[in-house]
């Protein structure tokens, strides 16, 4: 059976809900243990590419192995980007109807510092928050400490990818509504982040809502992005998928990919060694991982596994971005591989299905608060002299 033969067989808004949320997660777990390495780092350390699940680059002495130490990276644990956007989808469950700025303060913030629970890097259970990194922190100081405008409490942040890596669920919430999940995402994401950072979180969520879209390919999912995307993400999107469109393997794609984003990457050439100008906030610029997620889509033809080894054998963030092209791919109906998603699972102490249930559940209330609010307003439209619904 030929990949877009099973893509097409999963096509409720269940399926690619439950695909995108486990194949976010899974990416996550096969890009944590070589993150912020080059390819040929990764191809020496492994003795070839990465094709599943693999254990810490240091190996038992990840414990105390800098600059990793104390995370368990690897043996399929998942990182901070499943645990927010694990996170995101609780906060859906609660308000049960679309999010902004001020649901993150609300409710985002307290389970990040309230609720205990397991971390498999840390592999105890603790609070979301001391897993977190600086510019994910960045939320608890501003929000809940400096009691910030949430609408505009990501200004002054580290400008990176740290929205956008869980913002999948936005997309899920609005799908088949590419518009309307980037209005909401760049509205949630203004909590946490600024510039090229914001846009790319309202970039990512739109994609992921035309992924969902029936008969959606990876070439519509780019050509959404770009009809949304704004300055710097929109030129290195189109740079980077313009490059991707030449190449059926991410082999062969890994050093073009990285040389078409390279002049909008303000990180430069050595991922741990930042440059002077990295992650600031730029109308010029924009962070790697989102082009190249949707780069890895355009290579892979969609099939999840293909987007996924790609993203994770490029390296650097590689983690967030193998959770960007699983979302993708999983949303346009690629399946995950199953050994896979249940090695994750097990190793991750957590249980993959239970939030995409839920965000199912919740999407369809939102779709009927939706449809009833837009009937009120066609009501009241008419009665002032517009066009009736009928018309």
């Amino acid at each position: 059976m030929t990949p877009t033969m099973d893509r097409n067989r999963q096509t409720s808004l269940e399926d690619r809900i439950t695909a995108a949320l486990v194949g976010a997660a899974v990416g996550d777990a096969l890009g944590g243990p070589v993150e912020g390495y080059s390819p040929d780092q990764i191809l020496e350390r492994h003795g070839g590419r990465v094709h599943g699940i693999v254990g810490p680059w240091n190996g038992d002495d990840w414990r105390t192995a800098r600059p990793l130490a104390p995370y368990h990276k690897g043996d399929g644990h998942v990182t901070d980007d499943t645990l927010m956007t694990h996170a995101l989808v609780r906060v859906y469950a609660r308000v049960r109807d679309h999010l902004d700025a001020y649901a993150i303060a609300d409710h985002l913030v307290p389970d990040l510092m309230t609720n205990p629970r397991w971390i498999p890097e840390l592999e105890t259970e603790s609070l979301p928050l001391h897993r977190l990194f600086l510019a994910e922190k960045w939320l608890v100081a501003r929000l809940h400490y400096g009691h910030a405008d949430p609408r505009e409490a990501g200004t002054g942040n580290i400008v990176n990818c740290g929205a956008a890596m869980y913002i999948s669920p936005v997309g899920l919430v609005n799908a088949a509504n590419p518009a309307g999940a980037y209005a909401e995402a760049l509205d949630v994401a203004g909590a946490h982040q600024s510039s090229y950072g914001r846009e790319a979180a309202g970039v990512l969520a739109a994609a992921v809502a035309a992924a969902a879209t029936p008969g959606a390919t990876p070439d519509s999912v780019v050509a959404a992005a770009l009809a949304l995307a704004k300055d710097g993400t929109r030129t290195a999107i189109d740079r980077v998928c313009e490059v991707a469109s030449r190449h059926t393997d991410f082999e062969s794609a890994l050093v073009p990919l990285r040389e078409a984003v390279a002049p909008y990457d303000t990180v430069g050439p050595d991922y741990r060694d930042p440059s002077l100008g990295a992650r600031r906030p730029s109308r010029l610029h924009a962070i790697e991982e989102l082009p190249v997620a949707l780069g890895m889509l355009l290579v892979s033809r969609g099939d999840y596994r293909h987007a996924v080894l790609g993203a994770v054998n490029y390296g650097r963030d590689c983690d967030s971005i193998a959770t960007m092209a699983g979302a993708l791919a999983g949303a346009l109906g690629s399946p995950v591989p199953e050994d896979w998603s249940k090695s994750v699972a097990e190793a991750s102490r957590l249980d993959l299905w239970e939030p995409a249930a839920t965000l199912t559940r919740v999407t369809r209330e939102i779709f009927e608060r939706d449809v009833r609010r837009r009937r009120t307003h066609e009501a009241a439209f008419a009665e002032m002299g517009g066009p009736s619904c009928s018309d």
